[in-house]
């Protein structure tokens, strides 16, 4: 008797609940547990499965329509980063406060700078096989696909976050030597030569990384203070802000075929940002990254329970 009632209810397009729970199961499975090679879902692969394994007999687009009631879409991805720093508020925050003119609950005097800092290494010489063209009436620039490699070298910047003061300089690779000649480059200048104390907001790359770069940078320097973001949040970092412009206005495209072009091209944009610079507008507070955290914490204990 129940086995005609089932097939009554199929037969008129009314699964029972079971079948629904199970459908939405076998979607919110990596396809690798059903010893399928793919790294996601389509919804043709999906369907397939379910009449394989006799979850359902129901048509294709019952199956979609039940997984749109709870926006189920395993043929969607996203890249995810767990917090490895267990003090990434505090930390982060910190940078926060700093660039708000606030360290330690105390307001920053006017002697006290906050310089934002990092290196973007093996940045290349790309030497085009024909010479980029000048745009038109009803056409854009364009530059040559293929390309000869003239090597690497690295460019490194220290910006004022409050100030708009920019440094820069070239370096044939990154390290602890090149970072500590930015530094000096700062640090040797005046209003900094003299100041209370000069924030240096860094993150965790190995040029200044750990608290031997701590002491390294002070016992040089009294005056200044290393701050580290915690791990995986060089996007609190304000150089990275000028680092994208130089991407966008000065190397894209590239089209210069010696370390010597580059350096040059680097250089110049820096000394063409000084004249224009201004404080970026820097609106994420510590407030937002309450929020952000929060949302994270819904968010992780489930990604864990799935891993």
């Amino acid at each position: 008797m129940a086995s005609r009632t089932n097939r009554a209810r199929v037969a008129r397009g009314v699964f029972p609940p079971e079948q629904v729970a199970a459908v939405k199961a076998v979607a919110c499975e990596l396809p690798v547990r059903y010893g399928l090679p793919l790294s996601r879902f389509s919804r043709t692969e999906l369907y397939r499965l379910v009449i394989e394994l006799a979850v359902t007999e129901a048509s294709a687009s019952t199956v979609w329509r039940w997984l749109h009631d709870d926006a189920i879409k395993p043929w969607q991805q996203q890249c995810w980063i767990y917090r490895r720093d267990p003090e990434f508020a505090a930390k982060a925050g910190r940078a926060l406060d700093l660039y708000a003119r606030v360290f330690e609950g105390k307001r920053l005097r006017p002697d006290e700078y906050v310089i934002s800092a990092d290196e973007k290494s093996q940045l290349q010489a790309l030497g085009r096989r024909h010479e980029t063209s000048a745009p038109g009436p009803g056409r854009p620039s364009r530059y040559e696909f293929e390309y000869e490699r003239g090597g690497t070298l690295a460019y490194l910047a220290a910006w004022d976050v409050h100030h708009a003061n920019l440094f820069d300089r070239v370096e044939p690779k990154t390290g602890i030597d090149p970072f500590g000649r930015l530094v000096e480059q700062v640090m040797s200048t005046e209003p900094y030569a003299s100041a209370r104390t000069v924030y240096w907001i860094v993150d965790n790359g190995s040029s200044h990384a750990g608290k031997t770069s701590i002491k390294r940078m002070q016992d040089r320097w009294p005056n200044a203070r290393l701050i580290h973001l915690p791990v995986h949040a060089s996007w609190l970092n304000q150089i990275e802000l000028y680092f994208s412009i130089v991407q966008r206005k000065a190397l894209t495209p590239n089209d210069l075929a010696t370390r010597d072009a580059l350096a040059e091209r680097l250089l110049g944009f820096g000394e063409h940002y000084r004249q224009i610079a201004r404080p970026f507008e820097w609106t994420f507070t510590r407030q937002d990254l309450n929020n952000l955290i929060d949302r994270i914490d819904r968010h992780e204990p489930q990604l864990a329970l799935a891993a």
